[in-house]
């Protein structure tokens, strides 16, 4: 994914940990860490900054899920995070009670990207 084309749309953020999946109250429901890149920031870089700005973990974002089939509204990137710090810190943008940690087989059905799913598919602890 180039520069230009992080810093056009939105990138979401998966972090994974002991078997669970980061998420953040989206409306009615769950859904993952997102948010737009500023425009000299990579789709890492910028999912990295935005978990940290929501949630207050620290992670650092390694590689890019490619959205799978033909491009379309629905179609963006999701970046795979390691998670660095295991508590949060006080400066998250939300609270304690709008984020939370899913295990693999509820966040799978939580209606994320097939790219998305596809990875914690592979990725489920035996």
């Amino acid at each position: 994914m180039t520069l230009e084309q992080a810093a056009r749309g939105v990138v979401d953020a998966v972090v994974v940990y002991d078997g669970r999946l980061l998420m953040v109250a989206a409306q009615d429901s769950w859904g993952l860490p997102s948010g737009t890149p500023q425009p000299a920031e990579s789709a890492q870089a910028g999912a990295a900054r935005l978990v940290y700005e929501l949630t207050a973990y620290l992670v650092d974002g390694t590689s890019v899920l490619r959205p799978q089939g033909t491009a379309g509204d629905d179609a963006r990137p999701a970046v795979v995070c390691q998670l660095l710090s295991q508590a949060p810190s006080a400066e998250a943008r939300l609270g304690p009670e709008q984020i939370r940690w899913a295990p693999f087989d509820e966040a799978i059905d939580a209606g994320l990207p097939e790219a998305v799913r596809d990875y914690l598919v592979g990725h489920t602890p035996v």
